[in-house]
């Protein structure tokens, strides 16, 4: 049976690449609003009342005003925002840490932030399984490419050609510091340290670790293993046993779904660093909606994503 899909805020970027995967699947029907439609409440409110699944790829304030309209429906959510990742009610949407049958289930789901998929992935297995501390002290660092900071942030990068690195968050406090913490399972907030490069797309995030300083951390080696085994099922995470001399993102890199985890680790033993490398807007965006919307819609997983 083919299901309705409404993309609330598709003229975006994600959006747009959430439209471009569903538009060619006979596994749904998508409905479309006009330009005057779209910026008309009852014309949404209509398509939620119409529609099976809901994907909405708007600013917070826009996500939570959309879930009112929607208030009464049997329509269930994908929310891509960052409204409602903490929110109660919510499911988390991240198949591999919080459980594929949860979400299948569920009525709300909320898409992880891309920085937050790469941070999480790399330690809530780790802190689960008692490898690394939970109170520990964490630091995120990350680079991103400009495309995870929509419309303005995109024609920043375009007309200004010279920009060669953006720090920012500098003030700390960034806003998806919450759900960085509650999933990965940690006693203190992380400090989260991202940066934006000349890239459109594509991510690297890391995670060094004193592991010498630590009263419980595993070796090298069982970090490394514990992760190997907890995405062995999965089809969207790799952990790479390799340790290459360098991790490259490239300006003409292709959209991808994949989650690539690695772990280095000093000859010593004493230090490490957990990577994990992905595209922003794939499984960090219209990738990871894609994957929750087929676990909700009792299709496979991985159909219509770049694997």
């Amino acid at each position: 049976m083919t299901a309705r899909v409404f993309i609330d805020g598709a003229a975006g970027t994600t959006g747009l690449e959430i439209l471009e995967r569903l538009a060619p699947r006979s596994e749904f029907e998508l409905i479309v609003l006009d330009d005057v439609q779209r910026k008309s409440a009852d014309a949404r409110r209509d398509a939620y009342h119409a529609a099976d699944f809901a994907v909405l790829c708007l600013p917070d304030d826009a996500a939570i005003e959309a879930v009112a309209l929607a208030e009464g429906a049997k329509v269930r959510i994908v929310d891509a925002s960052s409204a409602h990742r903490v929110a109660p009610g919510w499911t988390y949407g991240f198949p591999e840490i919080t459980g594929r049958e949860k979400i299948a289930n569920a009525a709300r789901v909320s898409n992880p932030g891309c920085y937050p998929t790469g941070f999480i992935a790399l330690l809530a297995p780790l802190i689960r399984n008692g490898l690394l501390p939970a109170d520990w002290p964490y630091v995120c660092h990350a680079v991103s490419g400009y495309s995870g900071g929509g419309k303005a942030l995109i024609a920043r990068f375009e007309d200004d050609t010279d920009i060669a690195y953006r720090d920012y968050g500098l003030a700390l406090g960034h806003k998806h510091v919450p759900e960085m913490q509650r999933y990965a399972e940690l006693g203190h907030e992380p400090v989260f340290a991202p940066a934006v490069i000349p890239a459109h797309r594509g991510m690297v995030v890391e995670v060094p670790l004193h592991l010498s300083m630590m009263e419980r951390a595993a070796p090298v080696d069982g970090l490394r293993q514990c992760l190997q085994l907890f995405y062995q099922s999965s089809e969207v995470v790799t952990l790479h046993a390799d340790t290459p001399d360098e991790l490259l993102l490239r300006r003409s890199a292709e959209q991808s779904d994949r989650l690539d985890l690695y772990v280095f680790g000093a000859r010593d033993g004493k230090q490490a660093r957990l990577v994990a490398v992905l595209d922003n807007l794939g499984k960090g965006a219209s990738g990871a909606a894609v994957q929750n919307l087929n676990l909700m819609a009792g299709l496979p997983e991985t159909a219509g994503l770049s694997l």
